[in-house]
C-alpha cells in the first residue's frame, strides 16, 4: 500500500517505449494518438530521411530528459514532453545538416526543451493558457540566431498591390504545404500524409485544419503576398495549427467556435508575414510563434466574450 499522501504514478509497459515517442510527434498537432504519430513519422521520412531521423530522435530525447527530471508520468505517457523536442531537433538538422555534432546538439537542445516546457506550464498555468509550442520556439529561435552557419536571409518581399492570383497547381501545393511546413518540410506529398494522420486522430481536427489552410491561402492572396511563398506554405502553417487548437481542441465545437477559429486563422497570416520580416534579417525564423501568440490571444479573450472557458482535458 502506498504511503499516505504519495501520488501513485502509472506503471510502464514495454510497448510504451514505442508509443510514447510517436505520441510526442502527434502532439505537434495536439493529438495523443500513436497512430497519428506513426503517420506523422512516415510523412517526416517521406519529406526527408534526415528530418525523420532527427524528429524521432528529438521526441525521444526530450521525453527521456523529462523522465529523468521526474516529470509527470501521465503527461509523459501522452506525449506531452516530446513534441517540442521533435520540432527543435528538426530545426537543428534543417539548419546544420546531418552529422554526429548535429545529433549531439539536437539531443541537448531537446533536453533543454523539457526544462523550458516545465517552466512554461508552471508560468502559463497561472494564466489558464497552454504552453503549446512556445518552448520549441524559444530554444530553436535562440539557436537559429546564435549558430553562425548561414548568412542572414533577406526580408520577404513587400506585398504587391491587389489580389495575388494562383494557378490550380499552386493552390493545391499551397494547401498541402501548409501542413508540411508545420514540420519545416517543403514536400506537398508529406503534407497529404500529415492530413491523413490528423484524420486518423479526429475528423473534426482534420476538417478544422483543412479549413484553416484554405482560409490562410485566401487571406494571403487578399493581402497580395508573394505567390511563391504562399505556394510554399510559408503563410499558412500557423493557421493550420490555430484552427486545430481553437476549432477542435480547447473550445467546445459549436458554430460560434467555428467562426471564432476562422477569424483566428485569418489573423495568424499577417502575424506570420510580420514575424518573417522581423526575424529573417537576423538569421532567425518565426517558427510557430504566430500560432502560439494568436492562440493565446484568442483563448484569453474567451471568458470576456461570455463563452465557456478552455478545456485542457480535450488536449490530452
Amino acid at each position: 500500500m502506498p504511503a499516505e499522501g504519495r501520488v501513485v504514478q502509472p506503471s510502464w509497459v514495454p510497448a510504451d517505449l514505442g508509443r510514447i515517442p510517436l505520441r510526442g510527434i502527434a502532439q505537434v498537432a495536439l493529438s495523443p494518438s500513436p497512430w497519428t504519430g506513426l503517420l506523422f513519422a512516415v510523412a517526416l521520412f517521406a519529406g526527408s530521411w534526415r528530418v525523420g531521423v532527427y524528429g524521432v530522435l528529438g521526441a525521444a530525447a526530450s521525453t527521456g530528459a523529462a523522465a529523468v527530471l521526474d516529470a509527470d508520468r501521465d503527461g509523459l505517457a501522452k506525449g506531452l514532453e516530446g513534441y517540442c523536442g521533435c520540432l527543435t531537433a528538426i530545426a537543428v538538422v534543417v539548419r546544420l545538416g546531418a552529422s554526429w555534432r548535429t545529433a549531439v546538439l539536437a539531443v541537448l537542445a531537446a533536453a533543454v526543451c523539457a526544462v523550458a516546457s516545465a517552466a512554461a506550464v508552471r508560468l502559463l498555468g497561472r494564466l489558464q493558457l497552454p504552453a503549446l509550442t512556445a518552448p520549441f520556439c524559444l530554444v530553436a529561435g535562440v539557436l537559429a540566431i546564435a549558430l553562425p552557419t548561414a548568412p542572414a536571409a533577406p526580408a520577404p518581399p513587400i506585398a504587391a498591390d491587389g489580389f495575388t492570383t494562383l494557378s490550380a497547381a499552386e493552390l493545391g501545393r499551397a494547401f498541402c504545404n501548409d501542413f508540411a511546413q508545420v514540420f519545416l518540410l517543403d514536400k506537398w506529398y508529406a503534407g497529404l500524409i500529415l492530413l491523413a494522420g490528423l484524420l486518423v486522430a479526429s475528423r473534426t481536427a482534420a476538417l478544422a485544419a483543412a479549413c484553416g489552410s484554405v482560409v490562410a491561402v485566401l487571406a494571403a492572396c487578399a493581402m497580395g503576398l508573394p505567390a511563391d511563398r504562399i505556394s510554399d506554405g510559408l503563410y499558412g502553417y500557423n493557421a493550420v495549427l490555430v484552427a486545430i487548437a481553437l476549432g477542435a481542441t480547447f473550445l467546445a465545437p459549436t458554430v460560434w467556435t467555428a467562426g471564432y477559429a476562422t477569424l483566428a486563422a485569418v489573423a495568424s497570416v499577417p502575424f506570420t508575414a510580420a514575424w518573417q520580416a522581423f526575424a529573417q534579417p537576423s538569421g532567425g525564423s518565426p517558427f510557430t510563434w504566430p500560432f502560439v501568440v494568436t492562440t493565446w490571444l484568442f483563448l484569453a479573450a474567451v471568458p470576456a466574450l461570455d463563452r465557456p472557458g478552455i478545456s485542457f482535458e480535450k488536449a490530452k
